[in-house]
C-alpha cells in the first residue's frame, strides 16, 4: 500500500523505543514520531515482568503517537534475548516417479520434515535458512533454483533458528496489555541488518555484530544469505556493571562514565586525566583515573569480542567477509570499539549507522542517526518493504500475472510452520476487564512467497495470531 504509516517496536533490555514511518518521496524511511523510555521489564532480551513492559511500552508509544499526530494500533516487534538459538541441519527427500522435474511441493516438503528434528524441550523452530540445495548428489550453484530441475533426489543443508515459546508469549501479553496488536515479529538482528547493510555488503560477506544493552546478536551474511546466525548473553550491561563495582560507584553514574569518558584502548588516554565524581550527602568527590576506566571497559570488552571472533570463525565464514564486520546497537558507541575489533579478529570493521536510509525530514534526525536505533528504523524499512512487496503480490494476482523466479535465498521458506501446533501455556496473571482484539484466524489463505526475511514475520505473527491462545 503506497506511503503507508508503519511503526516499529524495539523492546531491548535497557531501552523500549518507538519509530512511526512511512516511504518517503525519495525512497527513503521518513520517521514521522519516535518515542523512547527505559526498559524496566526485561533481563538479556526476555520480558520478565509483563506488566511493567506493558507499561514501558505504553509510553513509548503514546509519546510517538502523539508526535506523529496517529492513531497507533498495530505494531512490528523485534524479538532477540539469549533464548535464541541455531543449529546446522541436513535434510533429502525421494522425488515422486510422477514428477518429471523438480516441483515447489517437493521443496516445501524438504523444508517441512526439517519440523521434525529434535529439539529441547520447550523449543520450536522459528526459521530455517537454506545454505544450498543438492540434487542426485550433484549440488547446484547459488543462481539455480530446484524447482524445474531434472532429479530423483532432492537434499539441502539448512540453518536453523530456534526460540522459547513461552517467551514468544510474554512478548504477546505485553503488547496485548499494552492495548496494542502485533501486526508481525522481526528477529532483531534481520531487522538491524535491514538499516544497516545493503546488498553489496550481504552478497560480498559481511559480519553484523549488534552490541545492545542485554545480549550482542550475531548475524553473518555470504552470498545475500545468512550464514549463521547467534546470541551472546553479554554486552553494553556487563560493561557498566563492570565500571560500577570497579569504581565502586552508582550505576547511572558507571554509564554516564562509560558514554562521556570511556575508551576500549588504555593506549589512548592519558596517564594523569582524572574524573571527579560528586559524593552523596556530605561526602566528598571521588577521583577516577581516566586510564583505570578504559582498563576496565578494554577488559569486558575485548571478552566480547573474543566470543564474537570465535563464533565468526566457527561459521566458517571468516574467510569470506569481504564487507569485514559491521557493528551496530548502543555498545557500538564506544570510543575506539571500532580499532579494537579489528585489532581482535583482524578484520576490517566499521560502525553500522541507519542514516543512509533515513530522509533527512525525519522528525529528530541527528538524534536517530545512531547505532542504537538500527533495530528501530530496521523494523520500521521491513514492515514498509513487506507492505510494498504484498501489495505487488497482490497486483499480481488480480491480472493473473506469474511472479518471477526468485531466488535460492527467497524460496526456501514457504510455508514452512504450516503444519506446527503449539500448545498454549497457562496465563498466570489475573484475568483483566478488557482485553485487545486479537484477528481471528484466516482460513484458506493461499500460500505466497516471499524474502527470507519477510518469511520470519509471516511465521511469527502466525504464532502469535493463531497457534497461542489467551
Amino acid at each position: 500500500m503506497e506511503n503507508e504509516i508503519i511503526v516499529g517496536l524495539d523492546i531491548g533490555t535497557t531501552k523500549i523505543a518507538c519509530f512511526v514511518g512511512m516511504r518517503s518521496e525519495g525512497g527513503k524511511v521518513k520517521i514521522l514520531g519516535f518515542g523512547k523510555t527505559e526498559s524496566t521489564g526485561v533481563e538479556h532480551g526476555v520480558v520478565k515482568s509483563v506488566s511493567e513492559t506493558a507499561k514501558a511500552i505504553k509510553r513509548a508509544v503514546g509519546e510517538s503517537a502523539d508526535q506523529a499526530n496517529v492513531d497507533i494500533e498495530e505494531v512490528w516487534v523485534g524479538i532477540a534475548g539469549q533464548h535464541i538459538k541455531s543449529r546446522p541441519s541436513h535434510g533429502s527427500i525421494m522425488i515422486p516417479p510422477e514428477h518429471r522435474l523438480i516441483e515447489q511441493e517437493d521443496v516445501d516438503r524438504l523444508i517441512d520434515e526439517q519440523h521434525n528434528t529434535l529439539l529441547d524441550p520447550g523449543e520450536e523452530i522459528i526459521h530455517i535458512f537454506p545454505q544450498r540445495y543438492i540434487v542426485d548428489r550433484d549440488p547446484l550453484s547459488r543462481e539455480i533454483y530446484p524447482v524445474g530441475v531434472v532429479g530423483k533426489t532432492l537434499e539441502a543443508d539448512f540453518h536453523m533458528v530456534t526460540a522459547n515459546v513461552q517467551n514468544l508469549q510474554y512478548i504477546k501479553y505485553a503488547v496485548q496489555d499494552a492495548g496494542l496488536r502485533i501486526k508481525g515479529v522481526v528477529l532483531e538482528p534481520i531487522a538491524s541488518a535491514k538499516a544497516v547493510l545493503d546488498d553489496a555488503d550481504r552478497l560480498a560477506g559481511v559480519a553484523m555484530v549488534d552490541i545492545g544493552g542485554g545480549t550482542t546478536d550475531i548475524a553473518i551474511f555470504h552470498d545475500d544469505i545468512i550464514r549463521h546466525t547467534s546470541v551472546l548473553p553479554l554486552a553494553g550491561n556487563a560493561i557498566t556493571n563492570d565500571i560500577r563495582e570497579g569504581c565502586n560507584i552508582m550505576k547511572k553514574q558507571a554509564e554516564s562514565l562509560k558514554v562521556k569518558f570511556g575508551s576500549c584502548l588504555v593506549q589512548a588516554v592519558s596517564e594523569n586525566d582524572v574524573i571527579a565524581i560528586p559524593g552523596i550527602r556530605s561526602q566528598a568527590p571521588r577521583e577516577i583515573y581516566v586510564k583505570t576506566l578504559a582498563g576496565i571497559i578494554n577488559a569486558r570488552t575485548r571478552m566480547i569480542l573474543e566470543q564474537v571472533d570465535y563464533e565468526i570463525k566457527l561459521s566458517g565464514y571468516d574467510k569470506k567477509l569481504i564487507a569485514g564486520i559491521t557493528l551496530t546497537g548502543g555498545g557500538a558507541q564506544l570510543k575506539d570499539i571500532k580499532d579494537l575489533c579489528s585489532l581482535i579478529t583482524a578484520t576490517d570493521t566499521r560502525i553500522g549507522i541507519p542514516n543512509e536510509h533515513l530522509d533527512p525530514e525525519s522528525v529528530s534526525f541527528a538524534e536517530l542517526a545512531h547505532p542504537m536505533y538500527a533495530t528501530g528504523i530496521g523494523l520500521v524499512l521491513y514492515g514498509i518493504e513487506y507492505s510494498e512487496e504484498e501489495g505487488d503480490t497482490a497486483a499480481s494476482e488480480a491480472t493473473d500475472e506469474q511472479p518471477g523466479r526468485e531466488s535460492v535465498a527467497d524460496n526456501a521458506h514457504v510455508d514452512i510452520f504450516a503444519n506446527m501446533d503449539i500448545e498454549p501455556h497457562p496465563d498466570p496473571r489475573p484475568a483483566v476487564e478488557s482485553q485487545p482484539t486479537v484477528p481471528p484466524k484466516r482460513e484458506n489463505e493461499k500460500k505466497k512467497k516471499g524474502s527470507f526475511e519477510k518469511s520470519i514475520g509471516r511465521f511469527l505473527d502466525k504464532v502469535f495470531r493463531e497457534g497461542i491462545d489467551d
